[in-house]
């Protein structure tokens, strides 16, 4: 254990490389030995957010990141001050700007002014009557270097900032909730939220998020639940609701968190989260990131254990891939696995495909131990950046968030 300023840092080394998508993978764990960042393969873990350095805040939730087009890397999270997802919550960032091995101090990136009447569902959910809840922030990095910020407020309103700076300072919060009434027709939503993680821009200039809606009638307000797109071609300017993606069916239960990324045909996938017996990643696509979705299929490959996922593309020394991240296990420790239940959420894995997808036939643990949600990105020096729920439990959320910092060849057991 190194200290770098208030900031815990942790070394790691080699871990037992996972060739097969359902090895076991609770047997590859990570070695205690140093590796120096020069050598082929590297990987170093870091803190960003532990409960108790902040008595304000009880848990810390939701991480996602992104590399801007200057190369700065912003990390963020939800800062609750009770356990429930309608909580009194804050939306806190921080900055590096030497490829993630340093950070600036948290700083506060969601507020609104004006009347804030709470969500009839809040209270009844576990939510305090006067709580303000900012929940489930998206930052798309554009190739302009613009950094949009979307976030929600009480699961019902929805914002957009941006940031001309690498996310030094905010424009005024813009309210775009109106244009989740282009999807009251195809769906009657009472609970709506963006993402969470991170959105996307297309080579257009088109900037993708993916939302999910609920109608609020069943656990935690938040299911019954649909997943679909907003899109803006002008910057942000104005947006659009795209078409459903994936509907709640008997066979697709409750999709919900969903990740997008581009593959080298210009088509938008989705990777969504799901609540379905077969216990497998859902995946649609569509030639714009807004309409004409397939229908979902399950990626066998990907276990689900019902938890937010990470994805994002790796291009980077002649290498074209995408990387994905989740919490790979389908076991609980009290033995009570049933289909389309939460499973522990442990093994944190990165799994990487060189076909858009079709196949995973790399993996690698990251973090055996409970570990939850995750989002990933790349910085221009090829590092990959995984920014991860951890903790001493295999609960909904750990104790601390953390970033761990490697390379392909770790990956690749190299």
């Amino acid at each position: 254990m190194l200290a770098c300023g208030s900031t815990a840092i942790r070394l790691s080394g080699t871990a037992t490389l996972c060739l097969l998508a359902l090895c076991p993978l609770a047997l590859c764990g990570v070695a205690s030995s140093a590796e120096p960042e020069h050598s082929a393969g590297f990987f170093t873990t870091q803190d960003l957010f532990v409960v108790g350095s902040d008595p304000a805040y009880r848990l810390y939730h939701i991480p996602g990141i992104v590399v801007t087009a200057k190369g700065t890397v912003l990390a963020w999270c939800e800062a609750r001050r009770q356990d429930s997802d309608w909580a009194d919550i804050r939306i806190l960032l921080r900055r590096s700007t030497d490829d993630g091995r340093t950070w600036s101090r948290p700083e506060s990136v969601a507020d609104v002014s004006g009347p804030r009447q709470r969500h009839p569902l809040a209270v009844a959910h576990g939510g305090p009557a006067d709580a303000l809840t900012f929940n489930n922030p998206v930052l798309i990095a554009s190739a302009d270097g613009t950094v949009h910020l979307l976030f929600c407020l009480d699961y019902r309103r929805v914002f957009h900032r941006q940031s001309v700076d690498d996310g030094v300072s905010w424009s005024e919060p813009v309210e775009i909730t109106p244009v989740f009434e282009g999807f009251r027709a195809a769906y009657d939503w009472k609970v709506l939220a963006t993402g969470p993680n991170h959105g996307i821009e297309l080579p257009t200039g088109r900037l993708v998020v993916p939302v999910w809606l609920s109608t609020g009638t069943g656990e935690g307000g938040h299911r019954p639940s649909v997943v679909a797109t907003i899109v803006s071609d002008d910057k942000a300017a104005t947006w659009q609701a795209g078409e459903i993606a994936v509907r709640c069916t008997a066979e697709h239960v409750n999709p919900s968190e969903t990740v997008a990324v581009e593959l080298a045909d210009g088509v938008v996938m989705l990777n969504v989260r799901n609540e379905s017996p077969v216990q497998r990643r859902l995946v649609t696509t569509s030639p714009d990131g807004a309409t004409g979705w397939s229908p979902a299929r399950f990626d066998d490959a990907l276990v689900e254990p019902i938890c937010m996922a990470g994805l994002v593309r790796y291009d980077h020394g002649g290498e074209r891939l995408l990387l994905f991240t989740n919490p790979a296990n389908l076991e609980r420790a009290d033995g009570q696995a049933r289909p389309g239940t939460n499973r522990d959420r442990r093994n944190l894995t990165i799994r990487a495909s060189a076909d858009d997808g079709q196949t995973w036939p790399l993996a690698r643990v990251i973090d055996s131990g409970p570990s939850m949600y995750s989002d990933v990105a790349v910085t221009p020096a090829g590092t990959i950046l995984c920014f991860y729920g951890r903790g001493s439990k295999p609960h909904f959320a750990g104790d601390q968030l953390t970033l761990a910092r490697f390379n392909l060849a770790w990956v690749r057991g190299r």
